[in-house]
């Protein structure tokens, strides 16, 4: 795991690629404690009989489900353990190129992009792709934005 303990050390690393997570398996249960924690009950996630039958063979992960991954997934590759404040500051741009079937695995892989000051500290784009077992397209495609406080 990158850990990263200074503000100039982040700036240092602009441009590289952090690492790759190891798989998880995307499990109905996860699918369905998902749906009840945001409401979002659609039959492609939830009803595996009906999905069966449709578009995608099976049931699959929310879209927001496998972006909600990324903080877990980031910290098994990387992370920010600097003297101020780390906050999420949100996202630029978020794709879902192919859905993630239940019972699958996916990865996250993540690269540092621009590291910037601001009058707070510094401001960091993350690109992280979530890619399944076993697919050419990836699941998700995100850029992130974190916000560095000094300490």
């Amino acid at each position: 795991m990158r850990v990263f303990t200074s503000l100039d050390e982040i700036s240092a690393a602009s441009g590289e690629d952090l690492g790759t997570s190891e798989w998880v398996t995307i499990e109905q249960d996860r699918v369905d404690q998902f749906a009840e924690a945001t409401g979002d009950h659609q039959w492609i996630h939830v009803d595996v009989e009906r999905a069966t039958a449709g578009p995608f063979g099976g049931t699959v992960a929310h879209g927001y489900l496998t972006l909600s991954l990324l903080p877990w997934l980031g910290s098994t590759i990387f992370s920010f353990d600097t003297p101020g404040a780390t906050l999420n500051y949100g996202s630029n741009k978020v794709r879902f190129p192919n859905p993630v079937p239940v019972g699958k695995q996916v990865r996250a892989v993540v690269a540092l992009g621009e590291v910037k000051d601001v009058p707070a500290g510094k401001q960091c784009t993350l690109t992280y792709t979530i890619e399944i077992d076993g697919e050419a397209k990836p699941a998700l495609v995100a850029e992130t934005v974190v916000l560095l406080l000094e300490a």
